[in-house]
């Protein structure tokens, strides 16, 4: 299992969700409530597998992200 964890200051909430829901097809996909971060849990069929669902759905919700507008403005 891997835990990938997206700070909520850094991160919008709906864009993780719709990585979430693009994704849970591809494996299981658990959100975690904490109080910092968006938690999401990976289990996969393999290693491998969970790493590359991991991989692209972060690039997913941070190009979510982007597009909303949401995150940290520098």
């Amino acid at each position: 299992m891997i835990e990938l964890r997206f700070h909520r200051e850094l991160y919008d909430g709906k864009a993780v969700d719709e990585a979430i829901q693009t994704f849970t097809r591809h494996a299981t996909l658990e959100p975690v409530e904490d109080a910092t971060d968006w938690v999401v849990r990976i289990s996969a069929t393999s290693e491998a597998r969970e790493r590359k669902i991991a991989n692209e759905l972060s690039n997913f919700a941070l190009g979510l992200t982007i597009r909303s507008g949401g995150g940290v403005t520098v």
